[in-house]
């Protein structure tokens, strides 16, 4: 990833407006003030859509440039912002709910990181509290689609942003690819790989990491013709995956 890069992180911020998954995360928080801990929360949009309604948020990210361009948004003032992996992160207090979103959790190339972060969503979170996170269905053809999938262009105050993926590499479970972001004076590119692993398996993971699944039916369970993204929704002692939306972003 080249999120660290300040130019990057501002172009990115640009190209990525709030998407229809912001009001999934932000309802789950409900009406009432909450504590919500958001894992790679990148340049904030969610945090700060959650402070503006009036809950204690706090935000991590590795990337300092991303922090940077979180900070420098409205209601950031009222979000605590620390720069850490999700898989590093400590605090002394617990929270009612824990999101990663974005895809970050296909950032996780390896069990250990998976579990690592897993670990880290349990020990933070309340006797009553709730953990969201989401990941691409497998099963769909994402290099197919992605290789299909025309130039996407933007008009920004500096002028027209075009952004295009190339696929760079497939094994197993894992994808990699190029993004390229071309402004009129100037060309930047990110490199990504990710992991695409099983519902079974991310399910396998929640329990080894001391989170347990509970009604497992088809009601609480969700995996349509349409579903191109679960999303792993845990409220104790139960574990929802919703169908979610599609949406170009940041992994």
């Amino acid at each position: 990833m080249d999120y660290r890069d300040p130019q990057i992180a501002e172009i990115y911020d640009l190209a990525n407006p709030r998407a229809e998954d912001i009001d999934f995360y932000v309802s789950l928080a409900g009406l009432r003030p909450c504590s919500v801990l958001d894992l790679g929360c990148g340049t904030g949009t969610l945090c700060c859509a959650l402070a503006e309604r009036g809950h204690r948020v706090t935000g991590v990210d590795p990337a300092a440039a991303m922090l940077a361009v979180a900070r420098s948004k409205l209601h950031a003032e009222q979000v605590e912002w620390v720069e850490s992996s999700a898989e590093s992160y400590q605090a002394h207090r617990r929270f009612d709910l824990i999101v990663m979103t974005g895809h970050a959790f296909q950032i996780l190339l390896t069990d250990a990181d998976a579990l690592a972060v897993l670990e880290t969503m349990r020990s933070h979170l309340k006797e009553r509290g709730r953990v969201a996170f989401e990941t691409r269905n497998p099963r769909v053809d994402w290099v197919g689609e992605w290789a299909a999938r025309p130039p996407l262009v933007r008009i920004l105050p500096g002028g027209q942003l075009l952004e295009t993926l190339e696929i760079t590499g497939e094994h197993g479970e894992f994808i990699s690819f190029q993004t390229c972001y071309r402004l009129p004076h100037v060309t930047m590119t990110t490199s990504t790989t990710l992991r695409f692993p099983t519902r079974e398996h991310v399910e396998a993971l929640i329990a080894r990491s001391g989170l347990v699944v509970h009604d497992r039916d088809s009601n609480l369970i969700t995996l349509c013709a349409e579903c191109h993204e679960w999303r792993h929704h845990r409220r104790r002692p139960r574990l929802e995956l919703k169908a979610g939306s599609r949406r170009r972003d940041r992994h």
